[in-house]
């Protein structure tokens, strides 16, 4: 992949002396910025040429602080009082908490020169609808492959798995609220619907499905696949992507009733000691060459449009959506009752399967 190298003319610095190319003002690079980034987020979440580049590139020394959870890195904010770190990548659901809170500042998008690069499919979703907090980076689609050498259903959706052909035949993740979802958009309906009797005929359905299901499984889902045991599966993007790697032969559905995605954001906490820093990697990882660099690299969709025609042909179908896909709908926080009833009709489906 291609890496940036920035020549910094000393004629347009404003942060040079007057006396010319001599040296930066005390205490700052010559980008104007000095310090440490303080990066909070998953582990391998960067290629090192990109953490490295933007260090080179502005003097400004990352430190990576990783979590395991979600719920820590709220921990750890609510603690700090949205203080200790410059950005903050996370789910989208815990984005929600952090801003209803006051953790997160907004954005001043005029400072952020490649904003313009970010796919609008990715934004303006329920955790910041005006696009005010947050910078997407990264999103999880699940999605729906098949060996059309083991099966004569041409899959078009989640309908097609309810095809009596494909009978003990389908594996599928174990995540009952995306289950139970994909189920309601079957129904062309909502996956956050609240509506009990909604949900209570999305369960009765799904207990159709169970003659088919071979295989449930949250983990490396896609062996069963890969293998021939199974003729399709719902796959989650990570296991989608080790599938294609494994057998080019294997059909990709974008599931013509609406996708489910999950998404992760960057957001600059209230309190954060060098949000200038902040500001510069987040503009410098939408770069389109380092943005492709980035998505190569940790195989999530690609949420920057610009880094797109930059990606290798043999990542495309892996983490670029098609211009058809527009629309999606992301598994939200819903009413203790709905969420109950998700569970037991989960748990009805799972012994009827056994």
């Amino acid at each position: 992949m291609k890496k940036w190298i920035t020549l910094l003319l000393c004629a347009g610095l404003t942060v040079f002396s007057l006396a010319g190319c001599g040296k930066a003002e005390e205490g700052k690079s010559a980008s104007g910025l000095s310090g440490e980034l303080n990066l909070y987020t998953w582990d391998g979440m960067f290629p090192q040429e990109i953490l490295r580049g933007f260090e080179e590139e502005t003097g400004v020394r990352i430190n990576f602080s990783h979590f395991d959870y979600d719920e820590d890195m709220l921990a750890k904010l609510e603690e700090t009082q949205g203080g200790d770190y410059d950005l903050v990548i996370a789910d989208d659901y815990i984005i929600e908490v952090v801003i209803q809170e006051g953790l997160a500042q907004k954005l001043d998008t005029a400072r952020l020169e490649n904003y313009g690069n970010l796919n609008p499919v990715f934004m303006s979703q329920f955790y910041d609808p005006q696009n005010e907090y947050t910078v997407p980076y990264g999103a999880g689609i699940p999605l729906i492959m098949y060996d059309p050498a083991l099966t004569d259903v041409e899959i078009k959706g989640y309908g097609d798995l309810w095809n009596p052909a494909l009978s003990d035949n389908v594996a599928i993740t174990a995540n009952y609220r995306v289950i139970n979802g994909i189920t309601l958009k079957a129904l062309g309906k909502s996956m956050n619907t609240e509506d009990l009797a909604t949900i209570q005929k999305a369960g009765d359905k799904l207990l159709e499905l169970a003659p088919n299901i071979r295989v449930i499984n949250d983990s490396n889902t896609q062996d069963y696949l890969i293998s021939g045991e199974v003729a399709a599966a719902f796959l989650y993007s990570s296991q989608v992507s080790a599938a294609l790697t494994a057998r080019d032969d294997l059909e990709l559905v974008y599931p013509e009733e609406g996708l489910g995605f999950g998404i992760m954001a960057g957001f600059i906490p209230s309190k954060a000691p060098n949000a200038d820093a902040a500001y510069a990697f987040i503009d410098y990882i939408n770069r389109p060459e380092n943005a492709a660099a980035c998505f190569e690299y940790i195989g999530y969709y690609c949420t920057n449009k610009a880094a797109e025609e930059h990606i290798s042909e043999e990542m495309q179908q892996m983490i670029v959506l098609p211009e058809t896909v527009t629309e999606g709908e992301i598994v939200q926080n819903i009413s203790q009752e709905a969420e109950d009833l998700h569970a037991e009709i989960w748990n009805t489906f799972k012994t009827a399967c056994d």
